[in-house]
């Protein structure tokens, strides 16, 4: 019975998991929410491309404006796992997966805690705190799959150096954030820290573009200009409804980070001060202060609270009762059943041009937002090519300056966007440069309008 026990009845982490996997596919809409980023559909074309040709792509295949110039497909892999299970279950199976490697990152989380000495009660009372945080960049794109490995790497159990070697090559072929991979070296001695040190710097060359994806990826984290142009590197806006828990993550972490510095562990503070600092920068890094520094506040603040044995007695003998279980044989049953009674899947209709889509002509060259553009690659099965979409390092600052200007109707708009040849243009409805343009209105629902350019001087009909 202990043995059924232990695989049928779940831990608090198996809970936890399975929980935010109903909550993220019912309650959260995973099914469409996942895919508000149209930036999820370029990367499913892209893996089934992969699939199709049994190469990956070196230059640029869905642009008109960058067609033919060199692009990085820094994650293929994730690319190709996310194409493989689109062309088997379509956007219904990719919506379940990344669902999935958001529970089973909860899950690690939990894992994180034990291993880092936390408290039982402590962490289960930071969990909302961990959702609340992180759903802000729930969705079916590569980064949720990094969070994984991010937490794999923060476990202080030394892995070994074939283990190390193992994830990291796996990990720089999914993501570019592969260089957090250095966070296993941290609180381990001088030179068994090097040895790991070389391994994570050395491994992730053995990428489909060598020292070359090393290159890009610096230029493009230090090209200030470019990342200002983004949004989700633009620091979050706090006043925003509900931040209230996303504001308690950030203090949490950033005392957590200062008790481990009165408690000698230096490492952890270093790791709380970074992610602090990216966090604050960056909307996109404050995820990470949940998955990462949640579990180094827990730490900290039960070794602060040694002096109260008897709240922490409680919470350890919880957890004792806790470790007798596991729950993993629930595991594809749960995963059954989310598929069985999940919703359809889709991008959302009211943030992206679905109903639109069809009355576009076959031959027009099309004006779209960044937007819209993975959203039209997927739709097309990337056959139309589209004017600009969400790589933003392959079109480059420059584009970005010019193309914000464009959009916010500044002195020379007209130039420059006349410069494309558009016969056509898809825009949001209240976006002011529909107006602006004064072309013909072909379609129009309450996302989008479709519009045609109007001939200066139209043909008359002789008599």
């Amino acid at each position: 019975m202990s043995r059924v026990s232990r695989w049928w009845l779940p831990d608090v982490a198996m809970a936890a998991a399975c929980v935010t996997l109903v909550y993220c596919i019912f309650l959260f809409q995973g099914p469409q929410q996942l895919f508000r980023d149209s930036d999820a559909g370029w990367h499913i074309r892209n893996g089934e491309a992969i699939l199709a040709t049994g190469s990956l792509p070196h230059t640029d295949p869905w642009s008109f404006t960058r067609a033919g110039q060199p692009w990085f497909a820094w994650e293929w892999l994730s690319d190709v796992a996310t194409g493989a299970i689109h062309r088997s279950l379509g956007l219904r199976g990719v919506a379940l997966f990344y669902a999935a490697a958001i529970a089973m990152g909860v899950w690690l989380w939990f894992r994180l805690h034990w291993a880092l000495g936390g408290n039982f009660l402590i962490a289960c009372a930071m969990a909302p705190l961990l959702l609340s945080t992180c759903n802000i960049h729930w969705l079916a794109r590569p980064h949720v799959l990094s969070w994984l490995f991010m937490l794999w790497a923060m476990f202080p159990r030394d892995p070994g150096l074939p283990q190390t070697a193992a994830v990291t090559l796996l990990w720089a072929n999914i993501h570019p954030s592969f260089f957090f991979a250095g966070l296993r070296a941290l609180g381990l001695k001088p030179a068994r820290a090097l040895k790991l040190l070389a391994v994570i710097a050395v491994v992730p060359l053995l990428n489909p573009y060598g020292v070359r994806l090393y290159a890009h990826l610096w230029h493009y984290l230090t090209d200030g200009e470019l990342l200002s142009r983004i949004g989700e590197f633009q620091s979050f806006d706090f006043h925003t409804e509900g931040a209230g828990q996303i504001i308690a993550t950030v203090i949490l972490g950033m005392i957590g980070g200062t008790l481990a510095l009165t408690q000698r562990r230096v490492h952890h503070f270093v790791i709380a001060v970074v992610i602090t600092a990216m966090a604050l920068r960056s909307a996109r890094a404050l995820p990470l202060t949940a998955l990462l520094l949640l579990p180094i506040a827990n730490s900290s603040i039960t070794k602060a609270l040694a002096a109260y044995p008897g709240f922490l007695a409680y919470g350890s003998n919880l957890r004792g009762f806790d470790a007798r279980f596991s729950g993993l044989a629930l595991v594809p049953l749960i995963l059954f059943a989310c598929w069985k009674w999940m919703p359809a899947a889709g991008f959302p209709a009211d943030q992206f041009p679905v109903a639109a889509y069809p009355h576009i002509p076959a031959e027009a060259r099309l004006f779209a937002p960044d937007k819209y553009g993975g959203y039209l690659i997927y739709r097309s099965n990337g056959q139309r090519k589209v004017f600009f979409d969400g790589r933003s390092d392959l079109y480059g600052a420059d584009f970005l300056k010019r193309y914000g200007r464009m959009m916010q109707l500044r002195p020379g708009w007209r130039e420059y966007f006349e410069s494309f040849g558009f016969t056509h243009a898809l825009v949001p409805v209240d976006a002011p440069i529909g107006p602006a343009l004064g072309w013909k209105e072909i379609y129009r629902d309450k996302t989008a309008v479709l519009l045609e350019r109007v001939p200066a001087f139209p043909d008359i009909k002789r008599n």
